[in-house]
């Protein structure tokens, strides 16, 4: 808690004693304490923190305040701001801090609040701390960077997403109020705007996978389509023309509006480790109009994953297990021959959005693409003979 009580400073004296709040930044917010003494202040909003002894520095206080304050233990970032009168002889300085260890728990405040950079005029600031609320506000609005999907460029703020917008923004928000309506929860709902013209959206919670170095087991893959399916049952009566941001035209015959980019690192999962679900799909940007089977084949693509060389018989037999969960007569044999086609439509797609300039295309250059993956799909053409022949030998009777 701030020292209170206050020593007489006369003119002839100059020591200014100084008191350190803390900048408890966590997902994009800050927290907030609120006073319950002296009278004067009972009530008002602080950044936790308190006077720094003789010898200290004002990092090594806040780390030392925090602990007896809230019982958790933090580490400094670096001061923000200047400094700000609290009372004759008495200034603040904030340091932003991070959380290491524990929850923040009042002993010394009687509340405490999580403000995204929103709610902050949401509370009554004390005075001195106001000062340092633009600066402050500015820290909350960058997030806390995510980092599923391939694109980038999306932060996690509370319990939203922010993330760059483009031409196909709007059809994404009205596909996305489409789904939702339908009854597929696993969505993001789309709260709108902020200050930086990026789109807010839900947080989802859950694992992100990690595709590079685990395989699913069967329980989550068959699991992922029936998601599939379900959200193309969703969005079978939805028309829209876009723009997309890959493609400028009506639906063409027996098309729907695709995910196209329906895969392990677009999605949260829970549960247990052998049968993990899907509860959120994320990443929407490259939505459009596409056949049922270009969500199939890209998703064999990622889900199976047949970028890897799993060997033919587990390819195959992961084919079959996928086709057969999605159901809708979908044959583990459709799959395999649209998947080149689609994975070469992506390839392009990809470097054409790299020629033109597209942040989230120039994004994915920076980890390779599309030419990692068009050595992959080099590999599986190679492969796809004998994956074809497990296939074949696994459906005999």
């Amino acid at each position: 808690m701030r020292c209170v009580t206050l020593r007489r400073v006369t003119e002839s004296d100059a020591t200014v004693t100084t008191v350190v709040g803390a900048a408890l930044i966590e997902h994009g917010r800050v927290l907030a304490a609120r006073r319950v003494r002296p009278a004067d202040v009972a009530g008002g909003w602080e950044l936790p923190g308190g006077k720094v002894d003789p010898g200290e520095t004002a990092a090594e206080a806040v780390v030392r305040e925090l602990a007896e304050e809230l019982g958790c233990d933090v580490e400094a970032a670096g001061p923000i701001g200047g400094r700000s009168p609290i009372k004759p002889g008495y200034e603040l300085v904030v340091e932003r801090v991070r959380l290491v260890r524990g929850e923040p728990v009042p002993h010394e405040h009687d509340a405490v609040r999580w403000l995204g950079p929103e709610d902050l005029d949401d509370v009554g600031w004390l005075p001195a701390d106001r000062p340092f609320l633009g600066e402050l506000r500015a820290l909350l609005l960058d997030g806390e960077l995510l980092h599923g999907g391939n694109v980038g460029g999306a932060a996690r703020i509370g319990r939203t997403v922010r993330r760059p917008t483009g031409r196909w923004t709007e059809a994404v928000h009205a596909l996305l109020d489409h789904v939702l309506r339908r009854g597929v929860s696993d969505v993001p709902e789309v709260f709108g705007y902020d200050e930086r013209g990026r789109e807010v959206l839900a947080f989802l919670t859950g694992r992100v996978p990690d595709v590079d170095h685990e395989l699913l087991p069967d329980a989550t893959l068959q699991d992922a389509m029936r998601w599939l399916r379900e959200f193309h049952v969703a969005v079978a009566d939805h028309r829209s023309s876009g723009p997309w941001r890959n493609l400028d035209r009506p639906l063409g015959d027996e098309e729907i509006i695709c995910h196209h980019d329906f895969a392990p690192y677009n999605v949260c999962l829970t549960g247990q480790a052998d049968s993990e679900r899907v509860v959120g799909v994320f990443d929407w940007d490259m939505s459009g109009p596409g056949l049922v089977i270009d969500d199939l084949a890209f998703a064999a693509w990622n889900w199976v994953p047949l970028w890897r060389d799993l060997g033919a018989v587990v390819a195959a037999e992961r084919v079959q297990v996928m086709a057969t969960a999605y159901g809708e007569g979908v044959t583990a044999e459709q799959v395999l021959e649209r998947l080149p086609v689609r994975l070469q439509r992506a390839l392009d797609t990809i470097l054409a959005g790299q020629r033109a300039g597209d942040p989230g295309m120039l994004n994915l250059g920076k980890v390779g693409e599309p030419d990692r993956s068009a050595q992959a799909l080099a590999g599986l053409v190679e492969r796809l003979p004998a994956i074809r022949q497990a296939l074949s030998t696994h459906q005999s009777p």
